[in-house]
């Protein structure tokens, strides 16, 4: 669902591929929501969004139950990808933090993520073990390593639409203006898509389209440093992430549901807002699951069973 609701949604994920890379192209900017799994991604395509942002944030909240400090493993990352790609077509964007490693170990994560579905890969410039770029005290590796690991991703991908994002944090550690140049040298380097994390105010924001003449993304995160500009003002830059507003509606939602229950002992009274059993069966398609169970039914005298048995 973008900012002008005019655009046509993507294919089948067979090309779902190519028209991100199109669409990264030609605009209009294209509002990604995060999904931390495959539920949270088939909710968000069932509401109209065109892509899927897989985040590193959540899934460290929501499958280990810890901060965002770079915790999780490359295969981790894949098995999530993997399972998200089963359950949606829309395009994914991965969130692969730091690639996993120097530049060898960039070219696995990426072989290894567009084998599993993923349809933008984004690394970004943080020294491992990274944190959010929204926490304090992360710190940033040199511009040429990291021009290395953008150079060992995008010569690791067999697709060449498989879209490489370089994202650099060095707003919060060198400031604006080196982050821009860093920004320019990944691009040099063959990045498809820039990502400066966390600029301060709407000056910065909307002042990154007119100092990369490149396809952007801005990361929208609610307590975070960036401004939260309505996405109308945000026409210069081709991706708005939104990658944690689906967990944290999530949390309330559990926390608002179980508080009830505790308070009142009444479970007529706790699932006062959540979503009913059948919307629940129809998000993850059990309609179409009981159709192949009635298609491939056993018939005949030994339907039931063998009676030898």
């Amino acid at each position: 669902m973008d900012s002008a609701g005019a655009a046509p949604g993507p294919p089948p994920a067979a090309s779902a591929r190519s028209w991100l890379r199109r669409r990264v192209a030609d605009g209009p900017l294209l509002v990604v929501p995060g999904a931390a799994n495959a539920l949270a991604a088939r909710v968000i395509e069932d509401c109209g969004f065109e892509a899927v942002y897989v985040t590193g944030a959540g899934l460290a909240n929501s499958y280990l139950g810890t901060p965002d400090l770079g915790l999780l493993t490359l295969s981790e990352l894949v098995a999530h990808v993997a399972a998200i790609r089963e359950a949606v077509a829309v395009p994914l964007l991965v969130d692969a933090d730091t690639g996993f490693g120097n530049p060898v170990g960039v070219v696995r994560a990426v072989r290894a993520l567009e084998r599993a579905g993923a349809d933008a890969i984004q690394i970004e410039d943080q020294l491992a073990p990274k944190r959010c770029g929204h926490f304090a005290g992360h710190q940033v590796i040199a511009v040429e390593e990291m021009v290395q690991k953008v150079r060992a991703a995008t010569e690791a991908r067999r697709d060449p639409d498989l879209l490489i994002v370089a994202r650099t944090d060095a707003r919060g550690v060198e400031g604006f203006e080196a982050a821009v140049a860093r920004a320019h040298a990944y691009r040099d380097a063959g990045a498809d898509v820039l990502f400066v994390e966390a600029p301060r105010d709407r000056a910065e924001v909307l002042g990154l389209p007119e100092r990369l003449a490149a396809p952007q993304v801005i990361n929208l995160v609610i307590g975070g440093r960036t401004p939260l500009l309505p996405v109308e003002q945000l026409a210069g830059f081709r991706i708005a992430l939104v990658a944690n507003l689906a967990l944290q509606a999530a949390v309330a939602g559990m926390q608002g549901a179980l508080r009830r229950l505790r308070a009142t002992g009444s479970l007529a009274e706790a699932a006062a807002g959540v979503a009913g059993w059948d919307e629940r069966q129809r998000l993850v398609g059990k309609a179409a699951f009981d159709a192949l169970e009635r298609r491939y039914a056993a018939s005949g005298p030994l339907a039931g069973g063998d009676a030898r048995d």
